[in-house]
């Protein structure tokens, strides 16, 4: 059964059978080629009830970036790092161990944050709507960082979001060992933002150090 299949069940109220096949359509083809009575098609619902819900296509397409971050960012990265994690510094390399696991999976299909910025411009409301989901999963990474005691979380988690974004492309390029690629570069970034260790002066002979 496909994810039309679910989506259109007579059985799921109708704004969930709405959203269900925009989350199931956006993701492969974008917001710009898909009409919206072609949504109302493969929905199965009236006209009128659709609009009742979603009174514009960029109305559904924000309840659609609200969801991809409730089912992708929470319901299967953050999820799925504190299920590997023991440690706030694990958790942040778990991450890449999810993204494996993702990019793995039949219906991978790339970021659709970076997806919806790109194609519709950083200055659209859609597109400054996807680059706030995108920071909303830097402040999860900056707050791991903190909790790890790395100094500069901020800007840590703005590289490892490079390493993450990069990860996230070089796997819809094909490259299926990009999660461990990244996940290696994720240990060297750690090492290079923990707390500095003051030297111990070594003390001359015969002389009691200070």
């Amino acid at each position: 059964m496909t994810a039309i299949d679910l989506a259109t069940n007579p059985q799921i109220d109708p704004r969930d059978r709405i959203l269900g096949v925009a989350y199931a359509i956006f993701p492969q083809r974008g917001i710009r080629a898909v009409e919206i009575e072609e949504l109302i098609a493969a929905s199965g619902v009236p006209e009128a009830t659709f609009y009742r819900h979603f009174p514009s296509k960029e109305s559904l397409v924000l309840a659609y970036l609200e969801r991809r971050e409730q089912v992708w960012t929470l319901g299967f990265v953050v999820a799925g790092t504190q299920r590997r994690g023991t440690s706030p510094e694990s958790e942040l390399l778990a991450v890449f161990d999810v993204l494996d696991e993702w990019f793995q999976r039949e219906d991978f299909e790339a970021c659709s944050f970076v997806k919806v910025m790109m194609e519709m411009g950083p200055t659209h409301p859609l597109g400054r709507a996807a680059i706030q989901h995108i920071d909303n999963i830097r402040a999860h990474v900056c707050e791991r960082a903190e909790q790890a005691g790395l100094r500069e979380p901020d800007a840590f988690a703005r590289s490892l979001m490079i390493l993450i974004k990069g990860a996230i492309l070089s796997a819809t390029e094909g490259d299926g060992a990009a999660a461990d690629r990244a996940q290696g570069m994720a240990r060297d970034l750690i090492e290079h933002h923990r707390p500095s260790r003051s030297p111990v002066r070594a003390s001359s002979p015969g002389v009691p150090p200070a």
